[in-house]
């Protein structure tokens, strides 16, 4: 018995909640609705997004955007290099009263986390986010906690050639769905920011659209998608091609394929389908692919860029027909 597939109803509903979000964080973020679908993606997806940009182009603005776009519990976390583990996960203090150890949770835990400047904080502070973003828990002293659905966890984070950054691990890396730059607006979209920006904060005015239930229901909706055995095998062969490459001493991981496909079927269910194209998995390939590879030192002297060798790399893999069998 095959698995069922997303019906034209559910999608329906998905459209409208998913443009009703998209109208409000673009109240917010103005003249960048390719940024705006992929953080749309990932959050039906139930990815983490990273936003990755120079300061002052609205990185924070388009977290916070979301984030307040959906009625539910949100969090921020400021990230500095004196930033503690225990400060993200929680800690257990003694209460005197009871003399017993109880739990505080640290800032993780909400539906919705804004880490803001994630590189800014220690490799040792950045490691305590691996639990929470691949299994949805916290441990602390031995006690295991879980975390709220929807979570995610959207974090920015200066390039880090910019003063006072540390590098995301790989590992820190490979846990976010897909990353993003906001990049800088065009003309019209910076005049136009000129009048409603400064005088106040649009984010003031915002309110929620949606909630959390209604969010879980569409990341369901997202999971009964159809991906055929060709598109599979293609996002297979797509992510294996990035191993084998000798510009790159680090490929795309499992997790990655996973991903790609998750993010697949959330980019079609909001086109409308309830199947995966391939012209879905290549338009996803560079924000969920690019920012996992490690470039080899002659690729890198050479002076070429991850996304250079990611293009190089999807020319190079045949594309399948585009059906749904």
């Amino acid at each position: 018995m095959s698995a069922p597939t997303a019906g034209g109803a559910d999608l329906e509903t998905l459209a409208r909640v998913v443009a009703r979000i998209r109208s409000n964080v673009e109240r917010v973020i103005e003249g960048k609705p390719d940024v705006v679908s992929a953080s749309l993606v990932v959050l039906l997806a139930e990815g983490h997004l990273l936003i990755e940009d120079v300061p002052g182009v609205g990185k924070t603005m388009l977290s916070k955007a979301l984030a307040r776009s959906i009625d539910s519990t949100v969090r921020r976390i400021q990230f500095t290099p004196d930033l503690l583990p225990s400060d993200v996960t929680g800690v257990s203090v003694f209460n005197q009263d009871t003399r017993e150890f109880e739990f505080r949770p640290g800032g993780i835990f909400a539906n919705i986390v804004v880490g803001d400047e994630i590189n800014r904080a220690s490799p040792k502070t950045q490691s305590a986010l691996l639990e929470c973003m691949e299994e949805r828990q916290v441990t602390v002293d031995g006690t295991t906690y879980q975390l709220d659905t929807p979570f995610m966890v959207i974090a920015t984070q200066n390039p880090i050639e910019m003063e006072g950054t540390y590098a995301l691990p790989e590992a820190q890396r490979d846990r976010f769905m897909a990353r993003v730059s906001v990049g800088y607006p065009v003309e019209a979209a910076e005049i136009a920011m000129i009048g409603t920006h400064a005088g106040a904060s649009p984010l003031d005015d915002l309110e929620p659209v949606t909630d959390a239930a209604e969010i879980r229901k569409l990341t369901a909706i997202v999971g009964q998608v159809y991906v055929s055995d060709a598109v599979q095998r293609y996002v297979v062969a797509l992510t294996g091609a990035t191993r084998r490459t000798d510009d790159l001493t680090l490929g795309a991981s499992p997790r990655a394929t996973l991903h790609l496909v998750r993010a697949a079927k959330a980019y079609a269910a909001m086109d409308g389908r309830d199947y995966v194209l391939p012209d879905d998995v290549l338009a996803l390939a560079r924000p969920v692919l690019a920012h996992r590879l490690l470039l080899s030192v002659e690729a890198a002297m050479s002076g070429r860029t991850s996304s250079a060798v990611l293009d190089g790399v999807l020319a190079s893999v045949p594309v399948p027909d585009g059906h749904r069998s």
